[in-house]
Parts: C-alpha cells; structure tokens; sequence
C-alpha cells in the first residue's frame, strides 16, 4: 500500500514553535504517514563574487532536521519523519549516528534517514569536509552508522574513519534505522543498489523515472537482493498541476513501484503557515487518506 507523507515546507512555513507544532500534529491527525524534510546547514550569500547559481542561499530558512524531528516527535504519537536528504559527507559519521540514534529512541523508532551527496562546495568547506571526495567517502559512511547503530562496541579502521573500540548508548529502537538514498545519477543507483533500503528519485513525472527504475532493479537483482524489498519514494509537488492531474500522478507513481510519495507545498504561491494546513488538508481529503 501507498504510504503519503508531507514534506515540510522549511522555506515558506517561519519559525513560530506552536505552529510547527500544529503542523505535525495535523499530518499526523489527517492520516499521513510521515513529515519529510530537507538539510542545509548553511546558505550562501546569493551577491557573492562570480555570482550565485545554487538552488538555495542564505535567504531561504532551514531548521536542522534532527532538531526539528525531535521537536515534531515530542508532539506526536504515530506519524513517521524521513530526511530527505541528510547530506552525509560533510557530516561527521559518529556525530550522525550518535543524532539518528537519540531521535529513533526519543520518537519510539519513527526514524527514516535519507542520505545523499549534495550540491553545495560552500557548505562542505564551511563545514571541514572535502567536497570532492564525497561519492568515495559516502559507501565507508553508510556501513560504519549501521555498525554502530546494531553494536554496542565498534572498533573500526577504514579509509577515512577510526573508531578506536567505543560505541554507542543508547543503541536505537530500529536495529539498523532504514537509509536510503537520493539522488539521480549512475553511481548513486549503483550505491543504492548494494548499500540503501530504498531511493528517493528527484523527477516530477513518473515518465521521466521508469528508465532509472528499471536500471535499479536490474542493479539489485545483481546484488543479490529483491527489488519488492527496496522503497521507492516520489515527490508530488502541489505546483505541478490541479487535482485531476495530481491525483492521475499519484496513480502513475504506484504503478511504476513508488511505495511512497510525499507532498511539496513550497513554490506553490502559498503565503502562510494557514495556507500550507490547508493545502494538505485538502489534498488529504482529495486522495483518500483516513483521518488518525
């Protein structure tokens, strides 16, 4: 079945705590069954020298999603959160697991942590990491957090990360938490193929994506593993069309193998917290989810 979540409009929707709060608590109230959101840790100056041509800057708010997750979390009982994506190589590896890790324990094992590559030099650089050995460094990532994540005790000598027999406590509720991976180009799927629990695609219409699915499975099959165990989650953005056509992706999206999708309210022409409610609620409504 289905499973529709929310994307968080980080962007548009400020910074008022009760109405974050009102917002997951309705996603949650509405039937949704998990709030995704994005990750920048910082923005660029959109005037610096030679110009800007990134998709964000330092104007656009983003709130950490572990933080903000955790917050959410308290709120709420059922309703699941996915990172959407956590750009892990400029991220301290430990520091990641040790962040999941407190959130799967606070949320009762709520936790999906999509992962990728990112876009943004400036932030890699800010943040001490190479930007120009992310893909490398990536793989080494994903196998330490699910190390840590299941073993009380790591010790660990790889490439680019030590772990001098130490581990995590508390362990968290999922054994290991779900990563999947986003992102669109070959290598990715070929990552995503041996190492992730499912993909998050970055097309608009399903059309665009049925070559790249049909690579994946091919690429799983030739892992070793099922393509019927591997999630795959779209995004539906609410500017794309009116509710015949939304309705027709959503039906389009399951059909290639979507097992999940979520709603992008941001770049809709909506201008309040009140407005974004309202959008989810209507589509809700319009695509027959059952109220919690």
């Amino acid at each position: 079945m289905l499973k529709i979540g929310v994307i968080y409009p980080q962007t548009e929707f400020g910074h008022d705590p009760a109405a974050i709060k009102d917002y997951a608590q309705a996603a949650e109230a509405l039937g949704y069954t998990h709030i995704l959101a994005y990750d920048h840790v910082l923005g660029a100056n959109p005037d610096r020298p030679g110009g800007w041509k990134g998709v964000y800057h330092a104007g656009h708010a983003f709130h950490e999603p572990f933080i903000l997750f955790t917050f959410m979390a308290a709120h709420t009982r059922r309703i699941h959160f996915a990172t959407g994506i956590i750009i892990l190589p400029q991220r301290q590896t430990a520091l990641v697991a040790k962040q999941a890790a407190t959130l799967d324990v606070l949320s009762q094992g709520r936790l999906r942590l999509g992962v990728g590559l990112g876009w943004n030099e400036v932030e890699y650089t800010s943040l001490g990491q190479d930007f120009h050995t992310r893909g490398r460094r990536v793989a080494e990532q994903v196998a330490l957090l699910r190390r840590l994540w299941t073993e009380p005790l790591v010790t660990y000598d790889g490439r680019w990360h030590t772990i001098p027999d130490a581990g995590l406590n508390p362990l968290p509720v999922q054994r290991p938490i779900p990563i999947w991976f986003g992102g669109n180009a070959d290598p990715v799927l070929r990552r995503a193929a041996r190492l992730a629990d499912g993909w998050l695609p970055n097309y608009k219409e399903p059309k665009d994506a049925i070559a790249l699915l049909e690579t994946l499975k091919r690429l799983l099959v030739e892992n070793g593993r099922s393509p019927s165990d591997f999630g795959v989650e779209a995004r539906l953005s609410l500017s794309s069309g009116d509710t015949e056509h939304l309705l027709a992706l959503v039906s389009e999206w399951q059909a290639v193998g979507a097992t999940h999708l979520s709603l992008n309210t941001m770049g809709a022409g909506l201008n309040s917290p009140s407005e974004h409610l309202e959008a989810i609620a209507r589509f809700a409504r319009e695509v027959g989810l059952q109220p919690a």
